[in-house]
């Protein structure tokens, strides 16, 4: 038999074919044709699509709906949790502590957390303490235990300071219930967590720590509290010759031991300098030998009792680690710690970044070398100018110079007359004064107590006080150096005197200064000799708001748009993994203000507040940066103001120092506001600058944004020709008060206002200061 199959029109559909059937036979047969036959002679095969009954449409049409419920159903719990969900409860945390008398003692390594010492009995401790929380009634929100410092006096008791983490969400516990659980352990016969170990009772305390940390990326800083320990203290520090023939192109040829490494010779060096030429050779940061070296061979100067180390400034070590912290092996990661090395302008002085204008002219900024504005630290890119020769030192605000004979001489030279302030001055010696680095005539810091200090014409000393035993009575000269103390904290912006003391000095070869005629409304002072070495020593407290020191005129006068050094001391910028994401203001050394929304669904991160700067691309004498260690979120109604602890306090002086909070706290905004002002950074975001601001009413903000009743509105004074500035989240609104002198915080800004086209003006909102200020001081008198 032989099937032959034809397509129609070359088979143009699947559907529609035709098939024939013939055989070879003598014989004819007649097949019945069947209807239901699929083979046929000359035939067409037919293929159809079988419609859907109307039971199939049913069920079809049950699935869609329960289908369409389920993406309803999420859709709803998806708006529930986003819009209408409560915050989740912050983790609790309590701080507690106490002695063990019996059982174990303290040594010194343990007070070391790097320490193997320290890792095993930590561990022990903390494991104790975890038993025994989540066998109590609270195991439910028990969320652990650490060990944070131990301390003690050697061979004796020991001390265990901890942390206790609680989950509110699952218990409700207070400081009271954790103490009570702790010391029914301790004095109970037969201890089950606590075996052979003797606690006292009386020193177990538990307190609610009410910072809340920050996630970072690193580890958590520890604290150690230290008490007194009997140990045999280190030899006193000395230079040595420089003998790492590697590090002789230093400009240097003395140095010191131990290393921030802990080398204690030249042959320890030895033994790790290879790893470091290492990273020299990779070429992973331009100025790798420098920085390297003056690790490995730190420069040494003379000190009064011991020598003194000179390390790299903490602004080099961070960019070195940028380049070449990740090729750095894990034993040095640990000890080139960038917080370890000191600040430029601090007591200790350091070694600046080399290079600073060679690196501003490579990033093309050579338009901001000499145009006044201090950029670089050591202050080489306005000292290389024709304005400033090279024995003359800036003035800090301006392009002007003096020489250093100028310093206090009667006649005003540079610009904001900070030549002729703090002639007289508080410190703790006058080493203290001189072994920095002058670069300007301000402060380096305000010290609040120390002896007094005079500088004239450059030559520094102590003031005498043997004359006025001789010339007064006992009353009567504590009269004369209340009132003396009394003016000098006074001119420091200081508002009280703690203490007035005399006392004998310890320091030799120093020039002293004598009160001319001290029952006079106006007291001179002249050189004199001092047999008895007898000088006045000051304490002084509550430094003075709001106020501009390097502003000369008051108010407004003078003041320009773009900020120069010093305008705004008490702004801040905030840093996230060293970006640029949020402003805040300085309301005490270790206090920032700034919005909780800055925070808000933040991954892991290191959060960095950097002070004392106009540029962010640029750097300056009095720049300093501080990490950020815990928040306080706002307790007020509709109030997103967030405060912020940092982690060590800031050095205050005529650049960084704290904004004024309102004391009317029944109005708005206080009576007989004279300006009120903003800060913002230009368009390529270097540049702070201010915006003249005004109350608006709220219609014109609740088009840009959500309000709230602790909402106040404002907008641009010269709102068409005035928006050229972009203000970050957090960002102050400031007014000058009624003295024309201070300036006041006044609100806090929500969220980043971004600025529209150039030429069009937009309404500004911030969270009222005056509804948190109680708030305000109680959190930084309860968390110091």
């Amino acid at each position: 038999m032989t099937v032959t199959m034809d397509h129609k029109n070359n088979r143009k559909s699947s559907w529609d074919s035709k098939m024939s059937v013939s055989t070879v036979s003598s014989t004819t047969r007649h097949y019945k044709r069947s209807p239901s036959s699929i083979l046929s002679s000359d035939s067409d095969i037919r293929f159809t699509r079988k419609k859907l009954s109307s039971q199939y449409k049913c069920g079809c049409c049950i699935i869609a709906c329960f289908l369409l419920l389920l993406l309803l159903a999420a859709a709803a719990v998806y708006v529930g949790y986003t819009f209408f969900a409560m915050d989740p409860l912050e983790e609790q945390v309590y701080r507690a502590t106490f002695k063990v008398t019996e059982g174990d003692t303290f040594s010194p390594d343990l007070a070391d957390p790097s320490t193997e010492r320290f890792k095993v009995t930590s561990r022990d401790y903390r494991e104790r303490l975890n038993l025994l929380f989540r066998r109590s009634r609270i195991t439910h929100g028990f969320a652990g235990t650490e060990v944070l410092a131990l301390d003690g006096t050697e061979g004796k008791d020991l001390v265990v300071h901890f942390n206790i983490h609680i989950d509110p969400t699952y218990v409700e516990v207070e400081a009271k219930d954790l103490e009570e659980i702790l010391s029914r352990e301790i004095t109970t016969d037969e201890s089950q967590f606590f075996r052979n170990l003797t606690i006292d009772s009386s020193t177990l305390e538990v307190k609610e720590s009410h910072v809340i940390p920050l996630p970072t990326s690193t580890s958590t800083t520890t604290r150690i509290i230290t008490q007194a320990i009997t140990q045999t203290p280190p030899p006193p520090r000395r230079c040595a010759p420089l003998e790492i023939s590697y590090c002789s192109s230093l400009k240097y040829n003395v140095t010191t031991y131990p290393n921030m490494l802990g080398h204690r010779n030249v042959k320890e060096v030895e033994e790790d300098v290879i790893s470091f030429r290492e990273l020299v050779d990779a070429e992973c940061y331009r100025l790798a030998y420098e920085f390297v070296c003056q690790v490995l061979q730190p420069s040494c100067k003379k000190g009064v009792h011991e020598d003194e180390i000179v390390l790299p400034c903490r602004s080099f070590c961070r960019d070195f680690m940028a380049g070449c912290g990740s090729r750095l092996l894990s034993k040095f990661k640990g000890l080139l710690d960038c917080s370890r090395f000191p600040e430029f302008g601090e007591n200790s002085s350091c070694k600046t970044k080399p290079d600073c204008v060679q690196e501003m002219q490579s990033r093309a900024l050579s338009p901001r070398i000499c145009d006044g504005v201090v950029d670089c630290q050591d202050v080489s890119d306005e000292k290389s100018c024709t304005y400033c020769p090279s024995d003359h030192i800036h003035c800090g605000i301006g392009r002007a110079c003096i020489h250093s004979t100028k310093r206090c001489d009667g006649t005003v030279d540079c610009p904001d007359g900070s030549d002729e302030r703090a002639c007289l001055r508080l410190a703790p010696s006058v080493a203290n004064v001189t072994s920095g680095e002058i670069v300007t005539p301000h402060l380096p810091r305000y010290h609040s107590e120390g002896f007094v200090i005079f500088n004239e014409k450059g030559e520094v000393g102590k003031l005498c006080t043997e004359n006025l035993n001789e010339s007064l009575t006992e009353n009567r000269t504590a009269e004369v150096l209340h009132t003396v103390a009394s003016s000098l904290c006074k001119t420091l912006s200081y508002q009280r005197v703690l203490s007035v003391q005399v006392e004998k000095d310890e320091e030799n070869d120093i020039p002293y200064v004598r009160m001319k005629n001290p029952t006079e409304p106006e007291i001179s002072f002249v050189r004199s000799p001092c047999a008895s070495k007898q000088v006045l020593k000051v304490s002084c407290s509550d430094l003075e708001c709001g106020l501009q020191s390097t502003h000369g005129s008051s108010g407004t006068e003078g003041l320009s748009k773009m900020a120069e050094h010093g305008d705004w001391p008490w702004h801040v910028a905030l840093f996230k993994e060293d970006v640029h994401v949020c402003d805040g203001t300085l309301v005490s050394s270790d206090w920032l203000v700034t919005t909780a929304s800055c925070f808000q669904g933040q991954p892991k991160a290191e959060w960095t507040a950097r002070f004392g700067v106009i540029r962010l691309s640029s750097s300056s004498p009095w720049q300093q940066e501080r990490r950020i260690v815990g928040m306080v979120k706002s307790p007020v109604e509709g109030s997103t103001i967030a405060m912020v602890k940092l982690e060590e306090p800031v050095v205050l002086n005529d650049f960084i120092r704290p904004v004024c909070l309102p004391i009317d706290k029944s109005s708005i905004l206080p009576s007989n506001m004279t300006q009120c002002n903003t800060l913002g950074w230009a368009r390529n975001r270097e540049q702070l600058q201010r915006v003249q601001i005004k109350t608006s009413l709220m219609e014109k903000c609740e088009n840009i944004s959500i309000s709230t009743v602790n909402s106040l509105c404002t907008e641009p004074v010269y709102g068409q020709n005035d928006c050229n500035e972009e203000e970050f989240a957090g960002t102050s609104m400031l007014c000058l008060l009624p003295d024309n002198k201070r300036w006041s915080l006044v609100g806090v800004s929500n969220w980043r206002i971004a600025c529209p086209k150039s030429g069009v003006g937009r309404p500004r909102m911030y969270d009222k200061i005056t509804s948190n200020v109680d708030w305000i001081h109680e959190t930084i008198s309860a968390i110091s």
